[in-house]
């Protein structure tokens, strides 16, 4: 069976403290002065744009790397770099790369069972199907890596990484190589295992939807610094930076001087306001649709007037606006950040 860990509310199985990590070459992205803690049992996103240090984070809390500063703690044991151990690594993690480090000519099921030992043959046995089971893989057992999807590959690659009793799991953006469809099923399938196991997730992407779907805590981060942390509903509610807003949900950004154009005056401070808090066929505010979008249930507006371009979503049934019409706006909710 797995092994279900039984989990006390805000127990900290993970303490980051003032991390840093610089390159000498500019190829590659470093992390400056980093702190955070993880929960046992939460899934955590680490959220940020390409090249703002995500992976160097993700594989500093492995101990893949040499810290310039700082240190991780698992368990308030403190987490050993490369230097420090024959193998990097720590053995309480397992990490699944975007390149999977699969056996590409061994079958499905002896990929996953090679993680367990032989002195229970019956219990390796069981616990490697059981594993195939919860991702839904079975049916591939017999299969060879080479003969596999990406997707299908992906979900190997997590079943040989969670069946040896893993705390925490590791995952450098696990969703870029399958389709929408397959990556919605993934997201849950993850999302299911890791209640059901009690095991911790940390993944890093690049697309927000990912930590929105997932996640109890987002990491965002940019140029290499931990710039705002919390639970996903809170921080889309309630950005404090730009940055934020503008990764989550494509805000729409205004100056002091365009929002004063509308009629909100914002004490000379930027106007942030997301698509979906546009009102349209109400208020006093006049703009031309300038592109209409269908995307299925709904449809996305590109608004302009006088100089001012904003983005506008409607439910494909509310909406029937055309290219050129005139509308009437309101700008329901906006926030005010400097």
């Amino acid at each position: 069976m797995l092994k279900a860990y039984l989990c006390v509310v805000n127990t900290t199985i993970l303490s980051v403290k003032n991390i840093s990590k610089q390159y000498s070459t500019e190829q590659l992205s470093g992390i400056s002065n980093v702190s955070f803690d993880i929960n046992e049992g939460d899934i955590v996103a680490i959220i940020g744009e390409s090249g703002s240090g995500k992976s160097t984070l993700l594989k500093s809390l492995y101990g893949l790397l040499t810290l310039d500063q700082g240190e991780v703690l698992f368990n308030g044991r403190r987490v050993l770099g490369p230097d420090e151990q024959l193998i990097p690594g720590h053995k309480g993690m397992k990490m699944v790369t975007q390149d999977f480090s699969l056996n590409i000519y061994a079958k499905v099921y002896d990929n996953i069972a090679s993680m367990l030992s032989n002195t229970d043959v019956k219990s390796k046995h069981d616990k490697t199907v059981e594993m195939m089971k919860h991702l839904h893989i079975e049916h591939l057992r017999d299969k060879r890596i080479t003969e596999l999807s990406g997707g299908e590959q992906q979900r190997v690659a997590i079943a040989k990484a969670l069946v040896s009793d893993t705390r925490m799991l590791l995952l450098d953006e696990p969703f870029s190589q399958v389709d929408a469809l397959l990556k919605n099923q993934l997201r849950a399938d993850l999302k299911r295992i890791a209640s059901e196991t009690g095991v911790t997730v940390v993944l890093v992407s690049h697309d927000p939807a990912d930590g929105l779907f997932l996640a109890d805590k987002l990491l965002l981060v940019k140029e290499g610094r931990l710039l705002q942390q919390g639970n996903p509903r809170e921080l889309y509610q309630n950005p404090e930076h730009i940055y934020t807003a503008k990764l989550l949900g494509n805000a729409n950004v205004l100056s002091a001087a365009e929002a004063l154009t509308l009629g909100i005056d914002s004490g000379g401070k930027q106007l942030v306001f997301y698509p979906e808090w546009v009102e349209l066929g109400t208020g006093s505010l006049t703009f031309e649709v300038k592109d209409v979008y269908y995307k299925g249930f709904y449809e996305e507006l590109q608004l302009e007037a006088t100089g001012i371009r904003l983005r506008s979503i409607q439910l494909s049934k509310d909406s029937g606006y055309k290219k050129n019409d005139q509308v009437l706006l309101n700008i329901g909710r906006f926030i005010i950040i400097d």
